[in-house]
């Protein structure tokens, strides 16, 4: 946080002082975290309130420049942004919204839709759960907005073991049904989730307590998991995987630009970003981003599965790349269950 006071009469010519020293600042870090190759990325966020001693307390400026350092991190980080009265008011909605988010699972406001995943045939090959939150009076809330709030705010460790423990539910009914005991369930498991002490122990209990074949479950984890610590990352993972249970890395390339971490992890597939699929048509870059994917997942003996799947030409330049599984609109949306199951008999 940044608190600028004595920087003259003029208002324009102290914001201009403080922007200056916000960049100066933030220029030093990103060049402390280039200096070694072997460090960490760091990232920095700093809010800056304007104020005059004599008319305002300080506790409140603090406070201020506390609410731009949050509209700085919620906008991607790396940047610096000023107070203004909106985010007083934007705070003010984001506490309303995590007090409700406290109640909705007891509330029952919280489901899981789930979109399928199919073969180059179009046979399904398995789901993926997606938690969405049907708010009594709001309606359906993003989920580009509640999950942010519920990882930043600590909700996302009791949400995440709702989620896990309904998707293991659901793989036990399965087993009873010939027709979908093949199927593989994917479900999202944030990195607060997966650092838990307990979280092998979680698992391992939802799956005995559920009956769910631990095949079937696919563990959906994202490249920023390895970056707090790889060596307690690998052994969580390994542990999971000796009783049988996946692990698909998801949004790959979208986060720490290492491939470091990926050998000797017991991964089984590796998920394309929907942003690279979005212009891959368009877009040398993107292209050339997904062929590289698919070669090392070939290399590497993992599956490929592209998310993001829109269109039929999407869908073949894909498949003459050697990508052979897909996820997408082109195939299903996300749908509640018997209705996700509905759409996969008629992949």
């Amino acid at each position: 946080m940044l608190l600028s006071r004595h920087l003259g009469s003029d208002p324009q010519s102290a914001a201009l002082k403080a922007q200056r020293a916000a960049d100066a600042l933030l220029l030093q870090i990103r060049a402390c975290s280039g200096s070694n190759q072997k460090a960490l990325p760091i990232s920095a966020s700093i809010g800056i309130a304007l104020f005059h001693q004599s008319t305002q307390e300080s506790a409140q400026s603090v406070h201020q420049a506390e609410l731009a350092m949050y509209e700085a991190k919620r906008q991607g980080g790396n940047t610096s942004r000023f107070f203004d009265t909106s985010m007083q008011a934007a705070m003010v909605e984001r506490t309303r919204l995590e007090a409700d988010l406290y109640h909705a699972l007891e509330r029952g406001e919280l489901v899981l839709h789930y979109q399928a995943q199919v073969n180059e045939t179009g046979d399904p090959i398995g789901v993926e759960s997606l938690l969405r939150w049907q708010h009594a009076e709001r309606g359906m809330i993003s989920p580009g907005v509640f999950i942010p709030l519920a990882e930043e705010s600590g909700l996302i460790i009791p949400i995440g073991h709702w989620v896990l423990e309904t998707a293991c539910r659901q793989l036990a009914e399965w087993r009873h049904r010939p027709e979908l005991q093949t199927l593989t369930l994917s479900v999202n498991v944030s990195p607060a989730q997966f650092n838990q002490p307990g979280f092998v122990d979680e698992v391992c209990q939802l799956l005995n307590e559920s009956g769910a074949d631990p095949t079937r479950l696919l563990l959906e984890v994202t490249e920023g998991l390895f970056l707090h610590d790889p060596k307690a990352t690998r052994l969580v993972m390994e542990r999971l995987n000796s009783l049988g249970v996946q692990f698909s890395l998801d949004d790959f390339g979208t986060g720490y630009s290492s491939l470091g971490y990926l050998k000797g992890l017991p991964l089984d597939e590796l998920k394309i970003d929907q942003s690279f699929v979005r212009d891959l048509l368009e877009s040398p870059a993107d292209a050339a981003i997904v062929m590289t994917i698919i070669a090392l997942a070939e290399k590497l003996n993992l599956s490929v599965i592209a998310e993001g799947v829109e269109t039929v030409e999407q869908r073949d330049w894909l498949m003459a790349h050697g990508c052979r599984r897909f996820q997408g609109y082109l195939f299903a949306r996300p749908q509640p269950i018997e209705s996700a199951l509905m759409t996969e008999r008629h992949a």
